[in-house]
C-alpha cells in the first residue's frame, strides 16, 4: 500500500456510483473504500484514517447534512465534500456551513471531483484550512466594534445597523476574519473563495474586495481594515472586538 496516497472514503447508497468512483479515484492514485449508508460510514471512518470523505447528502438511514456535521465534530482532520442532486443554493450553502470543503451537484464530471479532492488536499498541507482543533468555529466573530454573524450571514455595525452581505462577500469576509494579520494572496483567496458553479478570479476577488470595503465604510483611498500589499494580496488588519 502507497503510505502517500489519499485515502478516500466513498458514501453513497447507489451501487453503481459507488463502484464507478471507487475505479476512478484508484487510477489516479487514491486509495478508495466505500460505504451505502450513514451507519457504515461510522464504522469505517471508526477503524480507519481517511484523508477524504466524499458523502452523498441523500442516504437512506441518515440525512448527509447530519453525518458531515458529525464528521467535522469527530474527526476533524478529515476533508469532506458532498455530493447531491440537490443543486440549489439553499442546500449548497447549508452543506458548507455545516462544515463540508466543497460540493460537486450530480450529475458530475469525476475529473473535476478528482481536482477538487487535489485542491482541497493542497489546502490543508498549506495550512490554509481551520485548524483541526475539534471545536465548530464559533457563530458570531467581533472585531473593531463589527459583529459578523456567520449563520445570518449579516454583518452588524458599531452603530447596531445591519448590513446584508452576498454569498461572495460572506465567503471573503470569512476567509479575511479567520485569519487576521495575514497577508493573502489573490490566488489564496480564490481557493478559499471558491465555491460549486461559481466562476472566481483576480477580477472578481478585487471588486468584492471593493464591495466589503464599502460595507465596513473602509476608505478606498487609505483603506484601514482590509489593506492592499502591493504586488502581494490583501491583509485583514483588524483587532478582535
Amino acid at each position: 500500500m502507497n503510505a502517500s496516497a489519499i485515502h478516500c472514503l466513498v458514501v453513497d447508497d447507489d451501487g453503481e456510483i459507488r463502484s464507478a468512483l471507487q475505479d476512478f479515484l484508484q487510477r489516479f492514485g487514491m486509495q478508495v473504500a466505500a460505504a451505502a449508508d450513514g451507519a457504515e460510514m461510522r464504522r469505517r471512518v471508526g477503524a480507519q484514517a481517511f484523508d477524504v470523505v466524499v458523502l452523498d447528502l441523500m442516504l437512506p438511514d441518515e440525512n448527509g447534512l447530519s453525518l458531515c456535521q458529525w464528521l467535522r465534530a469527530q474527526h476533524p482532520g478529515v476533508a469532506i465534500v458532498m455530493l447531491t442532486a440537490q443543486g440549489d443554493p439553499f442546500s449548497r450553502v447549508l452543506g458548507l456551513e455545516m462544515g463540508a470543503d466543497d460540493y460537486l451537484p450530480k450529475p458530475f464530471e469525476p475529473r473535476e471531483l478528482v481536482a477538487r479532492i487535489h485542491a482541497i488536499r493542497r489546502r490543508v498541507q498549506q495550512g490554509e484550512r481551520q485548524p483541526a482543533s475539534g471545536a465548530e468555529p464559533p457563530r458570531e466573530l467581533r472585531f473593531e466594534g463589527w459583529r459578523f454573524d456567520r449563520l445570518l450571514r449579516q454583518l452588524i455595525s458599531p452603530g447596531e445597523v445591519v448590513v446584508a452581505l452576498s454569498s461572495a462577500e460572506y465567503r471573503l469576509l470569512s476567509a479575511f476574519v479567520e485569519r487576521p494579520g495575514r497577508v493573502l494572496s489573490r490566488e489564496q483567496l480564490i481557493e478559499l473563495t471558491r465555491a460549486p458553479g461559481v466562476e472566481v478570479n483576480d477580477r472578481s476577488i478585487d471588486l468584492t474586495v471593493s464591495r466589503l470595503r464599502q460595507k465596513l465604510a473602509d476608505s478606498s483611498r487609505e483603506p484601514r481594515l482590509i489593506r492592499t500589499m502591493r504586488g502581494e494580496g490583501y491583509l485583514f488588519d483588524a483587532k478582535p472586538g
